[in-house]
């Protein structure tokens, strides 16, 4: 048995506090409006969605006792790379502005590279402070959890992906892989899509209304 513990959260308010996009195979007056923050899990199910475009997985790591164990090293696996379907649907974004966050250790990653690598970045305290990346190794216990960022970037493919976190710990070394409840995450390029965003402030109660093209085409991430 490892000597850490994980909890994958593939359904944050995004990097920056900020909620995600979803790419759903439904037309807008048949998609429920956002759902709060913790019911997006469920919500992602019942309308088949798929993470579009950048997107963030919140990992908390915690030790099993008092012992240190160190975290080597964060390996991203691709299990499944395939061009979008042209008919995958259309963007949903779930955004209703940013709100602060905690602090974390953040990673960038790159889908769309033929090997893709988890990088440290700089990160926010939440007011605005400016957090400088931190590489591995990092040190947890059951008093210490650590929590990762990741965040990924996609721009050409629909990804089937999953991360190894390497460890050690008195003289032992292992990893362990981190997914979605046993299956991969998935990911989708929102390149040459439509966009909708629900709008609550003319619309009583609200309704999902177009988001200019201009703005979809910075939502593809650059990394």
């Amino acid at each position: 048995m490892a000597p850490l513990t994980w909890t994958a959260n593939f359904h944050t308010r995004g990097v920056n506090g900020c909620g995600e996009d979803y790419v759903v195979a439904k037309a807008p007056q048949q998609v429920p409006p956002p759902p709060h923050p913790e019911d997006v899990a469920a919500w992602v199910d019942s309308q088949r969605a798929v993470h579009g475009g950048p997107t963030g997985l919140q990992i908390t790591v915690q030790g099993r006792g008092s012992a240190a164990v160190v975290l080597d090293a964060l390996h991203v696996r691709v299990v499944n790379r395939a061009a979008p379907a042209a008919d995958r649907g259309i963007v949903y974004s779930l955004s209703d502005g940013c709100g602060a966050g905690i602090v974390p250790r953040y990673f960038s990653v790159n889908l769309d590279a033929h090997q893709p690598l988890a990088r440290s970045v700089p990160g926010d305290n939440g007011s605005g402070t400016k957090i400088p990346a931190v590489n591995f190794p990092y040190r947890v216990s059951l008093q210490e959890p650590e929590v990762l960022v990741v965040s990924t970037l996609n721009e050409s493919c629909t990804c089937d992906w999953y991360l190894e976190l390497a460890w050690s710990s008195q003289g032992r070394t292992g990893t362990v892989r981190i997914d979605d409840h046993g299956r991969p995450f998935r990911s989708t390029s929102t390149k040459g899509l439509t966009g909708y965003r629900y709008d609550r402030v003319y619309y009583s109660p609200g309704r999902w209304v177009p988001i200019p093209a201009v703005n979809m085409e910075g939502k593809g991430g650059d990394g």
